[in-house]
């Protein structure tokens, strides 16, 4: 062989050592989001009438976050905040789908602000990037990325913006629903295959996590689990209902039920990690794409609205030896932070990063180094579903919190920090603070260019 051959070959042989040194560095990545789950619905967050031992345990061996946000107070919004790293305000996905997009208020004459009710195929998602990152990757369960009406000489729309056209290599449940047909089989989902009648639908997407797990592969995973538990139709197994029904301060069981069911399905899937080998290789992430359809107490209001109700949810990461365990932070973080974060722990280094609105928290979870953020950012200019909820935008900057809202054009200011439950606005005592955050919400309004609702005309 001549020496060139001999050179070229040694560095070949270099190179993919390399390769497969970075896979044994690189984490495997595992993001578990559930539905219209509460801040305060898992016994961790304090919750005393709930069983989440899965979700408790996983809290003790990482950190636990109190101060953490979804993007916006409805779903379709937060998922796309976190394939992309954007904010909801900036692609113009403000409001869930189909949404409201006809109703019009008339006490306050105003009409929800457009916006888009999927995904487009031109950005580039979490998915892709950690594909080209030499990843594999799985997604299970609730996507509602992919809502779109029309048709083409092809066919329709719809499917061709579901998760295995956006960076996924497999998909299990995902398509343009919010909610189940049902969570006991038969599902009535074109992207499950039913299974026996009755089969519980958590426990199945547990299952299809497994066997993605099980597969064979050389490359490390990016596993997707969206649960579509806790949202709407309330359905859980009766053993769990009755459960629920005998214990004291239970005003909703059913839905105590779903939370434990759920609990159970996530404990099964992180028991497979640690019997397969794979946990102690793994980043962990649970999260909620935004606060409970019922009350969440002790905050205010609920899913749809701007208050703490609405949008502050469970956060828990677990990545043994790099993030250490029993740690509690009140860090306000949100939702579009995943996808850098993610990147930056597989090793992407993305395109445009200062175009992000999420913010890369290795940083600071790993070397504890400061994270540069000004302040967290909400934009909700559309009716949710039940209609009740008041068009506006938010910024959180430290312990305090403005909401603007355009019916009047008023402004909320809350101390979080003494005020948990957005009781006392003091936008009239701290008129100084006031202003200055909503110069800021202002000017980040102008530089995402977020839409804003319509106010018609009187008759």
């Amino acid at each position: 062989m001549h020496l060139n051959g001999i050179l070229t070959a040694i560095l070949a042989a270099a190179c993919l050592t390399q390769l497969q040194a970075d896979d044994q560095v690189r984490p495997n990545i595992l993001l578990i989001m559930a539905d219209d789950l509460g801040w305060m619905d898992l016994h961790c967050q304090g919750n005393a009438t709930l069983e989440t031992p899965a979700l408790d345990q996983l809290a003790s061996e990482g950190i636990r976050f109190t101060d953490a946000y979804a993007a916006s107070p409805v779903c379709t919004p937060t998922r796309a905040s976190i394939m992309t790293g954007l904010s909801p305000a900036r692609l113009g996905i403000t409001n869930h789908a189909p949404g409201q997009p006809t109703y019009f208020d008339p006490k306050t004459r105003l009409l929800g602000a457009p916006w888009t009710t999927y995904l487009d195929l031109s950005y580039q998602t979490l998915a892709e990037c950690l594909g080209v990152a030499g990843y594999r990757n799985g997604f299970v369960g609730k996507w509602h990325l992919s809502h779109h009406k029309g048709s083409d000489a092809a066919g329709r729309l719809e499917p061709r913006l579901r998760p295995e056209f956006q960076g996924f290599d497999s998909n299990i449940g995902g398509c343009d629903f919010g909610g189940p047909p049902s969570y006991f089989s038969p599902y009535r989902n074109p992207t499950i295959q039913d299974g026996a009648e009755g089969e519980y639908l958590p426990e199945r997407l547990a299952q299809e996590c497994i066997q993605f797990l099980e597969q064979p592969s050389a490359k490390p995973f990016f596993l997707c689990w969206w649960n579509y538990s806790v949202h709407y139709p309330i359905q859980a197994p009766q053993e769990l209902i009755e459960k629920y029904e005998q214990r004291p301060g239970v005003s909703r069981p059913a839905y105590h039920a779903m939370i434990e069911g759920m609990d159970q399905a996530i404990g099964k899937v992180i028991d497979h990690l640690e019997s397969s080998g794979l946990s102690s290789n793994t980043l962990v992430v649970f999260t909620s794409d935004n606060g409970s359809l019922f009350e969440n107490l002790p905050l205010r209001e609920n899913k749809g609205h701007l208050y703490e109700g609405g949008i502050r949810v469970p956060w828990i990461m677990r990545w043994p030896g790099k993030i250490k365990p029993a740690q509690t932070s009140d860090l306000p973080i949100i939702s579009s932070d995943l996808f850098p974060t993610l990147l930056a722990a597989g090793q992407y280094q993305p395109p445009n990063p200062s175009s992000l609105d999420g913010a890369n928290l290795l940083p600071w979870l790993l070397e504890g180094k400061p994270l540069e953020r000004e302040a967290l950012y909400f934009h909700y200019p559309n009716y949710a579903f039940h209609k009740q909820n008041r068009l506006g935008s938010a910024i959180r900057k430290g312990q305090h919190k403005l909401i603007h809202f355009y019916d009047d054009d008023s402004v909320e200011l809350y101390d979080l920090k003494k005020d948990l439950s957005e009781k006392d606005d003091l936008s009239s005592s701290l008129p100084e603070t006031a202003r200055h955050l909503k110069s800021m919400l202002d000017q980040w309004r102008s530089r995402t260019r977020a839409r804003a609702p319509l106010r018609l005309a009187q008759p």
